[in-house]
């Protein structure tokens, strides 16, 4: 009797490692088309963001139920904004924050106004001014330049290259400018 005892309470043991195990591995791991809705919600709250314009540069990475927000912004307060924004939404548990805020630069606010007109104003790519968001992220820090966003073509990609090298006062230039599959 003692060792029927025995082998049920460690089946019932085995059950119960079983069933927690496939409840907490099935919490822990949305699903699919949830992933992609709260994906889908983060960009649009990111985008949404008051003070969010084209001097900065708003990115984010999933595991699981934990988004890392990363870039760099020119306003503090956008930084915790983006936080805020997030955090709220269903699905998402854990927000870090690894938004880098740009040091306040008179030479490189004077920078900022040449490559947006540099970019903006070319007659090639005047069609990516249209609209509130800017598809070409210009970030500039110590006169050093990156350009982020997806354009069109490579020609386009180049030309805001060939554009942004042709300023005064630029030490460097990365473009990661994404070329949109067509």
């Amino acid at each position: 009797m003692k060792g029927v005892l025995a082998a049920m309470n460690r089946g019932l043991q085995i059950v119960v490692v079983l069933v927690s195990l496939v409840y907490c591995f099935g919490q822990a791991q949305p699903d699919a088309p949830a992933q992609a809705r709260i994906q889908k919600e983060v960009q649009h709250e990111l985008l949404m963001l008051p003070y969010f314009g084209v001097f900065d540069n708003l990115q984010y990475t999933v595991n699981g139920d934990t988004f890392t927000l990363l870039g760099s912004v020119i306003r503090p307060e956008l930084r915790s904004d983006a936080e805020n924004a997030v955090k709220h939404i269903e699905g998402v548990s854990r927000v870090d924050k690894k938004i880098e805020v740009m040091p306040p630069s008179p030479m490189d606010d004077q920078l900022r106004l040449s490559l947006f007109r540099a970019i903006y104003a070319y007659p090639t790519l005047e069609k990516y001014a249209l609209g509130v968001q800017k598809p070409i992220r210009i970030i500039a820090k110590n006169g050093h330049v990156t350009l982020e966003g997806v354009v069109d073509s490579k020609a386009d990609k180049d030309a805001a290259g060939v554009r942004v090298n042709g300023i005064p006062g630029v030490f460097s230039v990365t473009n990661n400018l994404q070329v949109r599959p067509s």
